[in-house]
């Protein structure tokens, strides 16, 4: 006899104790674990799914045409991280898993991508601003050679909607290269 269970039954059977921050019928989503981080509610207005506008920069420097693609956020590892999934109409996918590190003091955002899988995931780190914008960075150097960084910035955030935009940044922040911008609206 063979027994095929798929991954989220197997979830969803478990006992509510032991994973009650995972995502499950009654929240989809999952919801935070009040052991995790307070920081964790930094992305809180993201999670669910989001249909969003996304437009990359072509190498001529012009802007692409805008793709419609859905963004989905949920709180995983029992409620202590989360993970966001982009499905985009291509049927590539990307997404990354989000830790806030008390000791360090801020995000950790690890990126993955079908389209370029790789051995190592690259990582951005960041917090949440005053002002409420969500500011990620990662060294990479221009085509020029010149040190910088890539800058990812979450910023007109509410419960109905968010912007992202990634730039290329010099290390003093006072060259800015936008490449890549983001504009979602929540599924209700």
């Amino acid at each position: 006899m063979v027994l095929s269970v798929n991954c989220h039954s197997l979830l969803y059977a478990q006992p509510s104790k032991l994973y009650q921050y995972e995502p499950s019928v009654k929240h989809p989503y999952g919801v935070v674990n009040p052991k995790a981080p307070e920081q964790i509610r930094d992305f809180a207005a993201l999670v669910g799914n989001s249909q969003c506008q996304s437009t990359a920069r072509n190498p001529d420097g012009t802007w692409q045409q805008p793709e419609a693609i859905l963004w989905r956020y949920k709180y995983i590892m029992n409620g202590l991280a989360i993970q966001d999934e982009t499905l985009k109409p291509d049927g590539s996918h990307s997404g990354s898993i989000r830790q806030y590190l008390p000791d360090e003091k801020k995000w950790f955002v690890h990126y993955y991508s079908s389209s370029s899988p790789t051995t190592a995931l690259p990582a951005w780190s960041g917090n949440k601003t005053k002002d409420g914008n969500i500011i990620l960075y990662r060294e990479q150097k221009a085509p020029n050679g010149m040190e910088g960084f890539y800058r990812i910035t979450f910023f007109d955030i509410s419960d109905a909607k968010f912007e992202w935009k990634g730039e290329w940044v010099d290390k003093e922040e006072k060259i800015v290269y936008p490449t890549w911008k983001i504009s979602c609206k929540k599924k209700v």
